[in-house]
């Protein structure tokens, strides 16, 4: 079956209509703002809860998280598990790929002469390179996309997409990366994953009934009847 563009667009059509929307804001609001008042906004706006929460919300956007998800997907529909997986490993190639290129400094060192202002998150350790793009939001919104495509109502699109928006601005509230990272992240995450999506959904082997079973499948075959 041959999978277009506008079909994974209808699939994922309330996380990609709000996704457009937000991106539009975010694209405003950097036109309107300069980094340095975006960072100092955003790094102002702390408060227990959040330093407590932040570490938690970011490692959703951890490779750990794709590979468990991944794996459970493994459980139920092999083609799932692939569409899921191969989307991260994709979607987090172009990002490291993107990281070399610009060899960008995240906050702590760009913002090295004005450290003692900055507010960080105690027990995080803060790294210094490679800060373009968000690595974590690429997943994240990639994951939530992939989660949206194969949810058969479309509706869990929307929390999916608040998760994802959380990573991102998680990575912001720890001092790891800048709004534009995060902002090319999620890009990178919802557009490089709709396109994978409507390569590899249209293979044939895809759709066969073999690769639309799972591991439990094998488990629940019958055995047959002792003597």
């Amino acid at each position: 079956m041959k999978i277009r563009i506008k079909d994974v667009l209808y699939r994922i059509r309330p996380f990609f209509v709000l996704y457009l929307i937000l991106l539009a804001t975010c694209l405003t609001i950097k036109l309107l703002c300069s980094r340095e008042a975006i960072f100092f906004t955003v790094n102002g706006w702390n408060f227990p809860l959040g330093d407590t929460l932040a570490p938690y919300i970011t490692d959703i956007g951890d490779g750990t998280t794709a590979v468990i998800l991944s794996l459970l997907m493994l459980f139920f529909s092999y083609r799932n598990w692939l569409l899921l997986a191969s989307s991260y490993a994709v979607t987090s190639i172009a990002a490291q790929i993107l990281k070399y290129i610009y060899l960008a400094p995240r906050p702590k060192l760009y913002f090295a002469a004005q450290w003692d202002r900055v507010h960080t998150v105690e027990g995080v350790y803060i790294l210094e390179k490679y800060s373009f793009p968000s690595g974590h939001t690429v997943s994240a919104f990639s994951a939530a996309l992939v989660i949206t495509y194969l949810c058969k109502n479309k509706g869990w699109g929307i929390p999916a997409l608040l998760v994802a928006i959380m990573v991102g601005y998680s990575r912001m509230y720890l001092t790891e990366h800048f709004y534009e990272d995060v902002l090319a992240g999620s890009a990178i995450g919802v557009f490089v994953t709709i396109f994978w999506l409507t390569w590899l959904d249209s293979k044939q082997f895809m759709q066969s009934a073999k690769w639309n079973r799972g591991l439990l499948d094998l488990f629940s075959k019958k055995q047959p009847a002792g003597n």
